[in-house]
C-alpha cells in the first residue's frame, strides 16, 4: 500500500474509531452512573409506592428519570444504543488490519521466528477462541458465582499474556488483549443484551408476562462491559509507551496489572 494512502486509511479509522468509541462508552458511563443512583432511591420509592427515579441537571434545565423493568405502557419510539459498539469494533478491527497484519506490527524476531500467517492466525484465534471461552464460562455453573467467574477470567487472561508475548510482539500482545476485550463487550451488547431487551418488549406486545431473567442476565453482561472498559482504554494507549509497557522483559506481568488496576479503578469510577 503506498505510504500516503496508507497514513490516511490510519488517520480515518483512527478517528472513526475513537469517536465511536467516545459515544459507546460515554453512554456506558452515564447508564451505570444512572443505574447506581436509581439504586439508592430503591428505598424511599417503595415507600412511596412509585418507580425509582433520578433528577437530573444539564444545559439549564432539569429532567427526571424513572426505571421500570417491565414498562406498563409500551414506548412509541425506543432508541437502542448498538450502533456506537459495532462501529467501535469494525474500526478497531480494520486498524489491526492495516497495522498489524499488513502494517509489520505484529511479529519481533527477538521474541520468535515465526512467519506472518502464523502470527495473523495467533492474532485473530485469540479473538474467536478468547470470546468463545468467555462465553462458555459465564453460561455455565460458574457464572452464578461472579467473583469465582471473573477470578477465572482474570488468570486467564495473565495466562493469554504471558503466551502472547512469547509469539508476536510485545506491542501486538498488548493490542490483541484489548482487542478481545472489545470483542467480548461488542458480542455482549449484540448476542446477549439486546436479544433479551427484544424478548422482553415482545412479551409485553403480546400481552404475556415478562421474564425479568433476562433483564438480570442482561443487566450481568453490561457490568462485564463495564469492568472491561477502563483496562480496555489502557492497553490501547499503551503503544505510546513502549518504555513503562509492552517494551519491558516482563511486559506481560506489566499488561496482568494494568488490567487488574482497571477493573479496580473502575469500580470507584462507577460508583454512584
Amino acid at each position: 500500500m503506498p505510504p500516503a494512502v496508507s497514513e490516511w486509511s490510519n488517520l480515518i479509522l483512527r478517528w472513526i474509531h475513537v469517536l465511536a468509541g467516545i459515544f459507546w462508552i460515554g453512554q456506558t458511563y452515564y447508564f451505570t452512573k444512572l443505574e447506581g443512583r436509581m439504586a439508592l432511591d430503591e428505598g424511599a420509592a417503595r415507600a412511596a409506592g412509585r418507580t425509582p427515579q433520578v433528577w437530573m441537571v444539564h444545559s439549564g434545565s432539569f429532567s427526571v428519570v424513572d426505571r421500570q423493568t417491565s414498562p406498563k405502557l409500551l414506548p412509541t419510539s425506543l432508541y437502542w444504543f448498538r450502533w456506537e459498539a459495532l462501529i467501535t469494533w469494525i474500526s478497531g478491527f480494520l486498524l489491526l488490519g492495516l497495522l498489524y497484519y499488513s502494517g509489520g506490527l505484529l511479529l519481533d524476531d527477538s521474541v520468535s521466528n515465526i512467519g506472518m500467517g502464523a502470527g495473523v492466525a495467533i492474532g485473530i484465534g485469540t479473538l474467536i477462541v478468547g470470546f468463545t471461552v468467555y462465553e462458555l464460562l459465564w453460561s455455565s455453573p460458574l457464572g452464578r458465582s461472579p467473583l469465582l467467574a471473573g477470578t477465572i477470567c482474570y488468570f486467564l487472561v495473565v495466562a493469554l499474556a504471558d503466551g502472547l508475548t512469547h509469539v508476536i510482539s510485545g506491542r501486538a500482545a498488548y493490542i490483541h488483549i484489548g482487542a478481545l476485550f472489545g470483542t467480548i463487550m461488542t458480542a455482549n451488547v449484540w448476542m446477549r443484551i439486546l436479544p433479551a431487551t427484544r424478548k422482553m418488549l415482545n412479551a409485553l406486545r403480546e400481552g404475556k408476562p415478562v421474564d425479568l431473567k433476562l433483564g438480570e442476565r442482561a443487566k450481568a453482561r453490561t457490568i462485564h462491559n463495564t469492568y472491561m472498559t477502563v483496562p480496555l482504554i489502557f492497553l490501547m494507549i499503551s503503544n505510546h509507551f513502549p518504555t513503562a509497557t509492552y517494551g519491558q522483559t516482563y511486559n506481560w506481568l506489566i499488561l496482568s496489572a494494568l488490567v487488574l488496576v482497571g477493573a479496580v479503578a473502575a469500580n470507584f469510577i462507577y460508583k454512584p
